[in-house]
């Protein structure tokens, strides 16, 4: 059997969140953060907090209300992903004080289970607050493979982000051009489904833009495929899911 008829991997399920800062100068800013150039996954490169779904998300999300969403496994894994990278309390209701949410991100990182750490922070999940924006799932050979569901926030009124130092090594709040703009230059790596996501966030002056066009599209699984254009190969996504950009030559596409 040769290596293009092998059957790809399971993809992880995975969940992750873009969270908007609002300016009075201008479009949001974005949090992002640095992958560890060690991480097997997108080493070095910027993207939105999140990480797999794990077995304490699935046993949360089977409980009521969560279990009126769908979802609601990849809702719970972006607030508690959130929580552990960033130091940032979305979907939480009350929101914890600051010394509450550093013992509950302590316990996370210690490998506590969300539901425990919830209620030792007395604070429960608002898994409303997050908006559905897209779901990647990328079919490339000889690579991790996740399934990825992106969720829209807002950042917490008066809440400073922090770095985890253990997957990620920095976190900035910029706004989607200038990450591109970063990228282009060659200041900052990004992979292609981060790339293809900033490019549809910098066409948004605000949080509720960025709603609103998420609402008037389809959450549609985007997988890319590689096609011929004029003679040059491409990834390629469909081009009714809000993207303007929906394709790129495959020798300047990374991965991950």
């Amino acid at each position: 059997m040769s290596a293009e008829s092998d059957p790809l991997p399971e993809a992880i399920p995975a969940a992750t969140l873009v969270i908007f800062r609002e300016r009075d100068d201008g479009p949001p800013e974005l949090l992002m953060v640095e992958r560890a150039k060690a991480m097997a996954f997108a080493g070095g490169a910027l993207v939105f907090p999140g990480g797999r779904i794990d077995p304490g998300d699935r046993t949360l999300a089977a409980l009521p209300p969560h279990d009126r969403f769908d979802d609601a496994d990849a809702r719970i894994a972006a607030i508690r992903e959130t929580v552990e990278e960033a130091g940032l309390a979305i979907g939480l209701d009350p929101l914890p004080t600051a010394d509450t949410l550093a013992r509950m991100r302590a316990a996370l990182h210690a490998g506590e289970p969300l539901a425990e750490a919830l209620k030792a922070a007395g604070t429960t999940l608002l898994l409303d607050q997050l908006v559905p924006f897209a779901r990647w799932r990328p079919a490339h050979r000889g690579m991790r493979l996740f399934d990825t569901w992106f969720y829209l926030a807002r950042a917490p009124e008066g809440m400073d982000a922090s770095v985890d130092r253990t997957e990620n090594v920095r976190l900035s709040w910029m706004r989607a051009a200038d990450v591109l703009a970063d990228a282009d230059a060659g200041r900052a790596t990004i992979i292609f489904p981060t790339r293809r996501n900033l490019e549809r966030l910098a066409l948004f002056n605000s949080f509720e833009d960025a709603v609103v066009d998420a609402r008037a599209h389809p959450i549609g699984v985007i997988t890319p495929w590689t096609e011929d254009r004029d003679g040059v190969p491409h990834l390629c996504i469909p081009d009714h899911l809000g993207y303007p950009v929906t394709a790129q030559p495959t020798d300047s596409a990374f991965r991950g």
